[in-house]
């Protein structure tokens, strides 16, 4: 197929996707300016008697007008074009940009509870909408999930379109469906017997998240021999209360389940509010930080290839000491940061964390370190849109979360924000002070944290770092 040319103007760059129903290209619009990709997904009739083509036909221009609409989502592929071409059925749709979540979620590796439960709310709220309009998925997974550049989840290939592929239909117009719709592993028990139901598509969710926490496939689960239910808790470190969700979205009887993704957003929503300030005896551990501000002690240090240290001192500070020059090519950002401080390369892609910078321990019983870290990450919006959903981490996902001071500022020349906000990691009550800028469609936020009681010993080195900031061209 490759440099075949479909419908007249649909150029085949490479095969991307290929399974029992369908093939999925990589391909030009040679119709459209300067011939922006998009995919070509190809289905073929089980058979191409006249019954079967018929009812194929009927079944793929239905499906197509819903893809249509569901295409009006933000994060739901755009339907570009659908046709037919020897006796074989094209749809077109919006290429997008970024990787699946396969490369996110894989056996062998156990993420954060933080993480479970902001990735489960993102693919709900795309799957509301979805359910809102009277359709399931059917084939919820991994690979069918995109993040985008600018981080959200995009759900694609959608199963019901798929029937023109599993079913044959006689000269009386019965139709007999020859394999179900689905993946073994995210594809519960009613669904493998041809009755999907829009729990089918919760329970597809909720295997996903048990999959991150557990690292484990979904097919090597364990499962109770006497009910059926999936037996993963001691598989992995998770809060009752997340764990009672997920063993709810993966029940075995489809009626036991959240009937829609609005009901199991809800539950994960109601989570996380019972997880805002509460007393300090009973405070939860708060989960790993978020792209956008980072509390948590030790950080794994990952060497960035990109980042090149200049070893010029520079007497910024006379008072205190000299100063060392980071730069960081990708990142496109180079600043000064005090030669007795402890520089961590991340580099985490997932996160956007770039690079930490840790004071130096003022004894032995100094158990956090001052740090100032750098991260960026792609954002096509405003800085006050950013500034917003910033707010929004920061409310969500830190214990006792306090924004105390919000304001304006310049960063290397460029408008800025600042925030200055506190809360609980464990046992430690910190301070962060938080400046966020937008350069290039790339947002770029330094925080400066520490000890609530300790905050004014490093604030004015952090000020120092921070002013020295400067953006490469």
């Amino acid at each position: 197929m490759q440099s075949h040319m479909l419908g007249g103007r649909y150029q085949i760059v490479k095969q991307i996707g290929g399974g029992a129903f369908s093939i999925t290209f990589l391909a030009l619009d040679t119709q459209r300016p300067r011939n922006p990709n998009c995919v070509v997904k190809q289905f073929k009739p089980m058979s191409t008697d006249p019954y079967t083509l018929r009812e194929g036909r009927r079944l793929f221009d239905e499906e197509a007008e819903m893809l249509e609409i569901l295409g009006s989502h933000a994060q739901i592929p755009r339907l570009l074009a659908h046709f037919e071409e020897n006796q074989e059925f094209y749809l077109v749709q919006e290429f997008i940009e970024g990787h699946d979540l396969n490369e996110e979620v894989f056996s062998g590796k156990q993420l954060s509870e933080a993480y479970v439960i902001k990735l489960l709310q993102d693919i709900l709220e795309v799957l509301a909408f979805v359910h809102g309009h009277r359709v399931i998925h059917r084939d919820i997974k991994p690979s069918n999930i995109r993040r985008r550049q600018d981080g959200k989840i995009v759900l694609i290939d959608f199963g019901a379109v798929k029937q023109i592929s599993t079913q044959v239909v006689n000269s009386q117009g019965q139709t007999s469906v020859t394999v179900a719709i689905g993946t073994p592993g995210y594809m519960p028990s009613e669904q493998a017997n041809s009755d999907p139901q829009f729990s089918s598509d919760i329970y597809a969710v909720g295997i996903i998240g048990i999959q991150a926490l557990t690292g484990i496939f979904p097919t090597q689960l364990p499962k109770n021999s006497q009910t059926g239910e999936i037996d993963w808790r001691n598989q992995a470190q998770v809060s009752q209360k997340l764990a009672d969700i997920l063993d709810t979205m993966v029940r075995y009887d489809f009626r036991q389940r959240y009937q829609s993704a609005t009901d199991a957003l809800q539950a994960l929503t109601t989570l996380t509010c019972e997880s805002s300030p509460v007393p300090p005896s009973t405070s939860p551990q708060p989960p790993p930080p978020t792209k956008k501000f980072l509390i948590a002690g030790g950080i794994a240090a990952v060497l960035a290839t990109s980042i090149v240290i200049v070893p010029i001192f520079i007497n910024l500070d006379p008072k205190t000491e000299n100063f060392l020059t980071y730069q960081n090519s990708t990142a496109g950002i180079n600043m000064k940061y005090p030669q007795s401080w402890e520089r961590q390369d991340i580099n985490n892609p997932l996160t956007g964390e770039v690079v930490a910078f840790l004071s130096p321990k003022q004894s032995n019983v100094d158990k956090f370190q001052e740090k100032l870290t750098i991260s960026v990450e792609e954002f096509s919006g405003t800085l006050d849109e950013f500034t917003d959903s910033s707010k929004k981490d920061i409310s969500n996902h830190l214990t006792e979360a306090n924004i105390i001071n919000t304001s304006e500022r310049n960063l290397a020349y460029q408008r800025a924000n600042q925030l200055v906000f506190t809360g609980k990691d464990g046992n430690n009550r910190l301070k962060n002070w938080q400046v966020l800028t937008l350069r290039n469609y790339k947002a770029y936020i330094i925080t400066y944290t520490a000890e609530i009681d300790n905050y004014d010993a490093f604030s004015q080195k952090a000020e120092t770092m921070i002013n020295s900031v400067e953006f490469l061209e």
